[in-house]
Protein backbone atom coordinates (compact mmCIF):
# COMPACT_ATOMS: atom_id res chain seq x y z
CA UNK A 1 0.00 0.00 0.00
CA UNK A 2 1.64 3.58 -0.99
CA UNK A 3 1.48 5.70 1.75
CA UNK A 4 -1.41 8.44 2.20
CA UNK A 5 0.77 11.24 1.89
CA UNK A 6 1.80 9.63 -1.54
CA UNK A 7 -1.52 9.63 -2.66
CA UNK A 8 -3.25 11.95 -4.54
CA UNK A 9 -7.22 11.92 -3.74
CA UNK A 10 -8.97 14.88 -4.95
CA UNK A 11 -10.61 15.00 -8.48
CA UNK A 12 -8.58 18.81 -8.62
CA UNK A 13 -5.45 17.73 -8.06
CA UNK A 14 -6.00 15.01 -10.95
CA UNK A 15 -7.29 17.86 -13.35
CA UNK A 16 -5.10 19.89 -12.75
CA UNK A 17 -2.01 17.30 -13.48
CA UNK A 18 -4.39 16.52 -16.74
CA UNK A 19 -4.22 20.11 -18.23
CA UNK A 20 -0.57 21.21 -16.65
CA UNK A 21 1.25 18.71 -16.47
CA UNK A 22 3.68 16.74 -18.84
CA UNK A 23 3.49 13.35 -20.50
CA UNK A 24 5.79 10.67 -21.58
CA UNK A 25 4.77 7.19 -23.15
CA UNK A 26 5.45 4.10 -23.01
CA UNK A 27 3.80 1.02 -24.99
CA UNK A 28 2.60 -0.09 -21.08
CA UNK A 29 1.92 3.34 -19.33
CA UNK A 30 1.63 6.98 -19.95
CA UNK A 31 3.14 8.71 -17.52
CA UNK A 32 1.58 12.54 -16.62
CA UNK A 33 4.18 14.95 -14.05
CA UNK A 34 3.24 18.53 -12.44
CA UNK A 35 5.98 19.81 -11.07
CA UNK A 36 4.69 21.89 -8.21
CA UNK A 37 6.60 24.72 -6.89
CA UNK A 38 7.39 24.77 -2.73
CA UNK A 39 9.99 26.24 -1.17
CA UNK A 40 13.08 25.01 -0.36
CA UNK A 41 13.34 25.01 3.24
CA UNK A 42 10.09 22.06 2.97
CA UNK A 43 9.51 19.84 0.19
CA UNK A 44 6.53 17.95 -0.06
CA UNK A 45 6.45 14.80 -1.22
CA UNK A 46 5.72 13.23 -4.51
CA UNK A 47 2.44 12.50 -4.91
CA UNK A 48 0.43 9.52 -7.30
CA UNK A 49 -2.29 8.34 -8.55
CA UNK A 50 -2.95 5.52 -11.09
CA UNK A 51 -5.44 5.28 -14.16
CA UNK A 52 -6.91 1.63 -15.63
CA UNK A 53 -9.29 2.78 -18.29
CA UNK A 54 -11.74 0.26 -19.36
CA UNK A 55 -9.80 -0.54 -22.28
CA UNK A 56 -7.20 -2.57 -19.88
CA UNK A 57 -9.88 -4.89 -19.12
CA UNK A 58 -12.67 -6.04 -17.25
CA UNK A 59 -12.44 -4.85 -13.00
CA UNK A 60 -10.06 -7.70 -11.91
CA UNK A 61 -7.62 -7.18 -14.38
CA UNK A 62 -7.61 -3.17 -14.01
CA UNK A 63 -7.35 -3.55 -10.48
CA UNK A 64 -4.24 -6.60 -11.08
CA UNK A 65 -2.96 -3.30 -13.00
CA UNK A 66 -2.94 -0.85 -10.61
CA UNK A 67 -1.86 -2.92 -7.66
CA UNK A 68 1.22 -3.72 -9.81
CA UNK A 69 2.42 -0.20 -10.60
CA UNK A 70 1.00 0.74 -7.08
CA UNK A 71 3.82 -1.50 -5.65
CA UNK A 72 6.60 -0.64 -8.24
CA UNK A 73 5.89 3.18 -7.51
CA UNK A 74 6.08 2.53 -3.51
CA UNK A 75 9.48 0.77 -4.20
CA UNK A 76 10.93 3.24 -5.90
CA UNK A 77 10.00 6.60 -3.33
CA UNK A 78 12.98 6.17 -1.84
CA UNK A 79 14.79 7.51 -5.50
CA UNK A 80 12.40 10.08 -6.47
CA UNK A 81 12.27 13.53 -6.30
CA UNK A 82 9.93 15.49 -4.39
CA UNK A 83 7.43 18.00 -5.28
CA UNK A 84 5.97 16.09 -8.26
CA UNK A 85 2.26 14.93 -8.70
CA UNK A 86 2.28 11.88 -10.72
CA UNK A 87 -0.83 10.49 -13.11
CA UNK A 88 0.15 6.64 -14.08
CA UNK A 89 -1.97 5.36 -16.75
CA UNK A 90 -2.38 1.71 -17.68
CA UNK A 91 -2.56 0.90 -21.17
CA UNK A 92 -4.63 -2.16 -22.73
CA UNK A 93 -1.08 -4.15 -23.00
CA UNK A 94 -0.17 -3.30 -19.32
CA UNK A 95 -3.19 -6.15 -18.28
CA UNK A 96 -1.18 -8.73 -20.09
CA UNK A 97 2.75 -7.66 -18.65
CA UNK A 98 4.81 -9.16 -15.99
CA UNK A 99 5.48 -7.28 -12.71
CA UNK A 100 9.18 -6.96 -13.87
CA UNK A 101 7.78 -5.31 -17.70
CA UNK A 102 5.70 -2.99 -15.59
CA UNK A 103 9.16 -1.85 -13.42
CA UNK A 104 11.12 -1.41 -16.41
CA UNK A 105 8.43 0.47 -18.10
CA UNK A 106 7.86 3.12 -15.02
CA UNK A 107 11.86 3.31 -14.62
CA UNK A 108 12.50 4.36 -18.30
CA UNK A 109 9.35 6.98 -18.05
CA UNK A 110 10.90 8.56 -14.39
CA UNK A 111 14.56 8.84 -16.29
CA UNK A 112 12.76 9.95 -19.27
CA UNK A 113 10.65 12.83 -17.11
CA UNK A 114 13.93 13.53 -14.97
CA UNK A 115 12.50 12.37 -11.59
CA UNK A 116 14.78 10.04 -10.17
CA UNK A 117 17.21 11.13 -7.99
CA UNK A 118 19.71 9.08 -10.35
CA UNK A 119 18.76 11.24 -13.29
CA UNK A 120 19.86 14.17 -11.82
CA UNK A 121 23.04 15.87 -13.19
Amino acid sequence: MLPSRHRLRRSAELKRVRQEGRRWHHPLITLLVYTHPSSENSPSPSRFAFVAGRRVGGAVQRNRVKRRLREVVRHQLPDLLPDRDCVVIARPDAAVATYQELEAGLDVLFTRAGICRTSES
